[in-house]
C-alpha cells in the first residue's frame, strides 16, 4: 500500500507542473492566467505564441507519460497495469489541480492523452483520429475535447484495454474529470458563442459576428 501512494504522490506532482504557465512567464514574462480564456493549456498559451503553444502540448503529454514510466519502472509486484494506470490517474490531476498554482490547473486533455498512451494504445489513436474529425467539421477544439473525453471509458472496454474494473473505473474518472473541466466551454457551447478555430484572415468568427449583430439590434 506504501508504495501504491509513493508512486500517486509522484505522479501528482509530475502531473502538477505548469508548464504552460512557466513557458509563457520565461518567455513572455507574463500570466497566461490573465488573457484569453485563463487557462494555462496549450489552446490558451497557442493564443500568445503557436510555438509555446506547441511546446505546451508536449510537456503536458510527456510529465503524464513520465509518471506512467517510473511507475512501470519502479513497481515489480502484481497488478502492473493497475499500478500504472493510478499513475495516470494522479499525473492528469495533478495537471487539473496543481499544488503550485492554488489548484487552478488546465483541462486535462494533452496529459491524459500521454499518461494512457503506453497502457490504451487502440483507444488513444482512435480518440486522435475522433478529435480531429470534430475540430476539423465543427472548428471547436472543446468540442472535440469534450467527445473524445467522454469516448475514452467506451473505447477503453470495447477495445478489451483493460486488466479489471478497477482500471476502467480509473479511466472513467479521468473521462469525468476532464469533461467537468470543460464545464464552462460548454455552457458556450450550448449558448452559440464559443469561440471557433482560426477563421480566414481579414474574416470574423460566427461568435464575434452573432456579438456584433446583437449590438447592432
Amino acid at each position: 500500500m506504501s508504495l501504491y501512494l509513493i508512486i500517486a504522490a509522484v505522479s501528482y506532482l509530475l502531473g502538477s507542473i505548469p508548464f504552460g504557465y512557466l513557458l509563457v512567464r520565461i518567455f513572455k514574462g507574463e500570466d497566461v492566467r490573465a488573457s484569453g480564456s485563463g487557462n494555462i493549456g496549450a489552446t490558451n498559451v497557442g493564443r500568445k505564441s503557436p510555438g509555446l503553444g506547441v511546446a505546451t502540448l508536449v510537456l503536458d503529454a510527456a510529465k503524464g507519460m513520465a509518471a506512467v514510466l517510473v511507475a512501470r519502472v519502479v513497481f515489480s509486484g502484481p497488478h502492473p497495469q493497475l499500478i500504472m494506470t493510478t499513475a495516470a490517474f494522479f499525473a492528469v490531476l495533478g495537471h487539473l489541480f496543481p499544488v503550485w498554482l492554488k489548484f487552478r490547473g488546465g483541462k486535462g486533455v494533452a496529459t491524459s492523452l500521454g499518461a494512457f498512451l503506453l497502457l490504451t494504445p487502440k483507444s488513444i489513436l482512435c480518440m486522435v483520429g475522433l478529435f480531429l474529425i470534430i475540430a476539423v467539421a465543427f472548428r471547436y477544439i472543446s468540442l472535440g475535447s469534450v467527445a473524445v473525453a467522454a469516448a475514452f471509458p467506451l473505447l477503453a472496454w470495447a477495445l478489451h484495454e483493460y486488466a479489471d474494473s478497477r482500471q476502467l473505473i480509473l479511466v472513467a474518472l479521468v473521462s469525468a474529470f476532464v469533461i467537468w473541466k470543460h464545464r464552462q466551454n460548454i455552457g458556450r457551447l450550448a449558448a452559440g458563442t464559443e469561440t471557433k478555430l482560426a477563421a480566414k484572415p481579414g474574416t470574423k468568427s460566427d461568435s464575434e459576428s452573432g456579438r456584433l449583430g446583437a449590438i447592432r439590434k
